[in-house]
């Protein structure tokens, strides 16, 4: 790949004396969708903690449009133009859902653009205008998820990272996030997901990494993982690739 967005590069990471990736490298290009998929304990949620600066590796790089990033304070990586969908949503269960999507323009001055990107996305997820003065922590998974994906889109990202957008959800939902998520792409978001449900993340995405104790094991493009009856069997069955 000539134009990656994101890059990581060899990278090595340690919890104490245990190392959770051995010279991890993956890449993810200028609109595409990247799915990163393994087991339990793969280093799937690690490598998003670097990412997003919430955890720093002992070697290595992670470069963002060319520029290296790593170990940068989250504000900071916001302001350049990377957004986080977090496992479990975390939203202010007591502030409402339109008190939840402007929190994600916190970085932002410019309020009439605001106001605008704000009633854009109103426009993108209607279920959250007919609740935009619920609390948030009345609302179902589903619609959760949705104010989580609206408050990241309040930053203007270039690239969103997304850790187990479809975890605990209805079918219903499940089916109604991805094809958000597809929306968002074709807007001109780049997606970089951590998914439990391998199959529906490879259905969506363009390509895929498979991650087993902190090694990428398999790479490509996702149809074609998809097809392969021996990678389906080994990583992409069921409770393997949660």
């Amino acid at each position: 790949m000539t134009d990656a967005l994101l890059r990581l590069d060899r990278i090595d990471t340690f919890y104490g004396s245990v190392q959770v990736h051995f010279g991890l490298s993956l890449e993810v290009g200028r609109g595409e969708i990247v799915c990163l998929l393994g087991g339990n304990a793969s280093g799937k949620s690690t490598t998003m903690k670097i990412i997003l600066g919430l955890q720093k590796p002992r070697s290595g790089a992670v470069l963002f449009d060319g520029q290296p990033i790593t170990g940068l304070p989250t504000p900071q990586l916001i302001r350049r133009g990377i957004g986080s969908v977090p496992e479990a949503r975390r939203l202010f269960g007591t502030m409402t859902v339109r008190e939840n999507v402007l929190m994600g323009a916190y970085t932002r001055n410019d309020r009439a653009a605001i106001a605008e990107d704000y009633q854009k996305l109103l426009d993108l997820f209607p279920r959250l205008a007919e609740r935009r003065d619920q609390q948030a922590g009345t609302l179902s998974g589903g619609e959760q998820q949705m104010v989580a994906m609206a408050r990241a889109l309040m930053g203007r990202p270039r690239l969103i990272c997304m850790d187990e957008p479809t975890m605990g959800l209805s079918p219903l939902h499940v089916d109604k996030v991805l094809e958000l998520i597809e929306t968002v792409n074709r807007q001109g978001v780049t997606v970089f997901m951590v998914e439990q449900n391998a199959s529906l993340a490879l259905q969506i995405a363009h390509r895929g990494y498979v991650l087993r104790t902190g090694r990428i094991v398999l790479s490509g493009e996702a149809g074609d993982l998809l097809r392969d009856p021996q990678i389906r069997d080994a990583y992409l069955g069921g409770a393997e690739a949660a």
